[in-house]
């Protein structure tokens, strides 16, 4: 399992980043733009960049042949560039200069985000996936953590200080993961040509079609709750901007705590089990917050939440690619993000529009309905989830 809580510092990074983004992001847009909707829009901009990027990367990152490896390229590439993006956001000096760190932060991460996936199946036999997948979200949580909780008390001294944090967090982590993880020796070989030509179309089935449809739902109710979540606070609830990010803690604080349970239980009893109990709880959950009538309620519901997202996202990444072939991880990787970014740029600004007419309440029925259609695609795919031993892989054990 080294090698497995050493990949977690990609994730660690990844997770302080985009947390500190959805969280801060829109205080900075907020003095240039009045409209929410077009604040969602602006927080949707890592997704149109991922949208043509991530499954181009993740695709040819299967084909990559280096002495570094498959994967590791990228991330040396991607991750010291992002750092520098990271780092002057703060010190934009007017509406162009942020956004266009913005979007340079998000191209530069698109480059090695879906490498530093792939990289967990790639060293990870198939029986051991959920499991792993728990540990490296496990680091993921611990990133969100320090963002919103340590990063919240930074930004009410600066608000520069949690993006060079997260900047210095981002670099040291690329020398971990290089130093440690030798794709050459780690990853696992398989009797599979890696050389045969794999196609998009080729992946999707009809299980794969109804489970990406899945994906992409509850990412359209994750996604626009967590980008606006900071405003709903600050404008329903009346909390300053420190508390509102602060209040993130108690959900990312409950998945950490549920994400290595979440992939044992996933492991055991099938990744569609672990999933349908997350659904059904966080659509309860979302339900249930606009009614609460104080900040400990609030604050005990975001627990709950984050407990039943771990049930989610902890089994959905490996039950994508338990349902198709070895040699075509990256690609499938790459889809895995396509549907998560599409629902990540519909999402925000059309959750941001139906606030500017409905007010912030409507914002969590809204994430609700999404919840139910996810159900409906999620019953529609008769894979359990569950490993097939006649086909595990042999290889390195983690």
């Amino acid at each position: 399992m080294k090698k497995t809580w050493l990949l977690g510092f990609g994730f660690f990074s990844i997770s302080i980043t985009w947390a500190l983004y959805n969280a801060f992001i829109p205080f900075f847009l907020e003095p240039y733009i009045k409209s929410t909707a077009m604040i969602g829009f602006m927080m949707t901009i890592d997704n149109y960049i991922a949208l043509f990027l991530q499954p181009w990367i993740g695709n040819r990152s299967d084909r990559t042949n280096t002495k570094y490896g498959k994967r590791m390229p990228y991330l040396l590439i991607g991750m010291p560039v992002a750092a520098v993006f990271i780092a002057l956001i703060p010190f934009h000096t007017g509406l162009f200069t942020l956004v266009l760190f913005m979007v340079l932060m998000n191209l530069s991460m698109s480059i090695y985000r879906s490498p530093t996936v792939a990289l967990m199946p790639d060293i990870t036999p198939d029986s051991k996936r959920t499991k792993a997948n728990g540990i490296i979200n496990l680091m993921g949580g611990l990133g969100s953590i320090l963002a919103f909780g340590v990063g919240s008390i930074l930004y009410k001294s600066n608000t520069s200080f949690p993006f060079l944090l997260a900047a210095v967090i981002t670099v040291v982590c690329m020398f971990i993961l290089h130093t440690n993880i030798k794709e050459r020796r780690d990853t696992i070989t398989y009797s599979v040509a890696e050389k045969n030509k794999i196609r998009f179309r080729g992946e999707l089935d009809r299980t794969t079609v109804f489970l990406l449809g899945a994906v992409f739902f509850w990412f359209v109710a994750y996604q626009g709750v967590e980008a606006l979540f900071t405003l709903y606070g600050k404008h329903q609830l009346g909390l300053s901007e420190g508390d509102a990010s602060f209040s993130l803690t108690f959900y990312s604080l409950a998945f950490l705590v549920f994400a290595l349970p979440s992939g044992f239980l996933g492991s055991k009893y099938g990744k569609k089990k672990m999933i349908l109990i997350g659904v059904c709880g966080l659509f309860l959950v979302f339900a249930s917050i606009p009614l609460a009538q104080s900040l400990l309620t609030l604050r005990i519901l975001l627990i709950l939440g984050g407990l039943f997202w771990a049930c989610i996202n902890i089994n959905s990444y490996p039950f994508v690619i338990s349902t198709g072939r070895e040699q075509s991880i990256g690609t499938r990787t790459g889809l895995y993000y396509l549907v998560s970014s599409v629902a990540a740029i519909s999402s925000p600004p059309l959750l941001g529009l139906i606030v500017d007419i409905y007010g912030y309440t409507s914002l969590f029925f809204c994430a609700s309905i999404g919840l139910l259609l996810a159900l409906v695609c999620l019953l529609m795919v008769r894979n359990s989830g569950m490993s097939n031993p006649t086909t595990k892989p042999s290889g390195l054990e983690v």
